[in-house]
């Protein structure tokens, strides 16, 4: 996600994370993959008993400091240590795209999510994610001409740089989240491309209205 990290959230995905997650008042929540801890103080400052999973104990250890009376646990995607029908509601907040495989994860969300509940996701958009490796054409003078789409089917860990740190993302299509979400039998309630927030600094906040990097999705699991 390199780059578009801390703008992203703060200036395009927290301005629809934040209200989406509240609307449905949940009184329990599940951040799967939540690295520091930041959705998950988030949600306590709104009254939510939130529960934080990350598989990376250096980014655990740093979320126990920032919120020490927070429950954090170790643990990845495809195990979560968590009973059935745990919680009314289920955020994974730009964490599918860091997972080799979103299958088991999936299926783990809707085994954990109560019947009648909530899943948030916010996750890279695939048409953003199949140029990553290219990033924005240019011209001679620098200019952000387009941004190229490439071998959009094909399913495929990219390098990407974050706060200096190297990782490798995912890129999927679009239908390969949505059929194992559809596979759980739940059900899509909202589905958003957001833009930048009117007061968001530009050029970035130009270059994401010309090619929207996010996709949020609610989907609810049948009561």
């Amino acid at each position: 996600m390199g780059e578009h990290g801390d703008f992203g959230r703060r200036y395009v995905l927290d301005p629809i994370m934040l209200p989406r997650a509240l609307a449905t008042a949940p009184k329990t929540a599940l951040d799967v993959g939540c690295g520091e801890g930041r959705f998950c103080r988030m949600l306590g400052t709104e009254g939510i008993a939130s529960t934080g999973i990350d598989p990376t104990r250096v980014l655990l250890e740093r979320a126990r400091e920032l919120d020490p009376g927070g429950i954090y646990l170790e643990a990845s995607g495809d195990a979560l240590p968590v009973g059935d029908a745990s919680f009314d509601l289920v955020v994974s907040y730009l964490s599918l795209i860091d997972m080799p495989e979103i299958r088991a994860p999936i299926a783990e969300i809707a085994r954990v999510l109560k019947p009648g509940g909530t899943l948030l996701i916010a996750n890279c958009n695939g048409f953003n994610t199949a140029g990553a490796e290219t990033g924005w054409v240019r011209g001679m003078t620098g200019a952000h001409l387009h941004y190229p789409v490439d071998n959009y089917l094909e399913e495929r860990g990219f390098w990407t740089e974050r706060r200096g740190i190297r990782i490798v993302n995912h890129h999927r299509p679009l239908s390969a989240y949505m059929r194992e979400l559809l596979r759980h039998g739940l059900e899509l309630r909202f589905f958003d491309e957001p833009a930048p927030v009117a007061n968001a600094p530009n050029p970035k906040a130009e270059r994401y209205r010309r090619a929207p990097w996010f996709v949020v999705m609610e989907w609810r699991k049948p009561a």
